[in-house]
This record gives structure tokens, sequence and C-alpha cells, in this order.
């Protein structure tokens, strides 16, 4: 029953560490998309609205198709 209990405790002790472990890379960690945002790099060319195409109103309501 002895060795049991050691080997458990011995078990728990592990997983506590390994958990704590990844916790703390994952508080730590910043990812890359979050450093690549605030860089000031060329605009993307697609975000850019075509002239053919309408953007949203104001009031943020779809705009209307176009005849034709």
């Amino acid at each position: 029953m002895k060795l049991e209990s050691l080997l458990l405790r011995g078990l728990f002790v592990a997983c506590l560490t390994v958990c704590g472990l990844i916790v703390g890379a994952m508080l730590v960690q910043t990812p890359p998309a979050v450093r690549l945002a605030g860089s000031a790099v060329a605009p993307v060319v697609g975000m850019v609205v075509p002239a053919s195409g309408c953007a949203l109103p104001p009031d943020g309501v779809v705009c209307p198709r176009q005849a034709g």
C-alpha cells in the first residue's frame, strides 16, 4: 500500500508540474498575429473596396442591388 501511495503522489506531482508549465507558457507567450498587427507594412490590396461595389451606408444596412 505504501508503494502505490508513493507512485500516485509522484504521478500527481508530475501532472501538476506539466499543467503548470503549460498554463505558464500560455500566459507568457504572445501570438505572432498580435505582434504583426501593429507593424507598419504596406496595406493589403484585397481590403480596398472596388469602384463598382458600394460601401456600407452609415446605418449599417446592406447595400441595395444595382439594376443591370
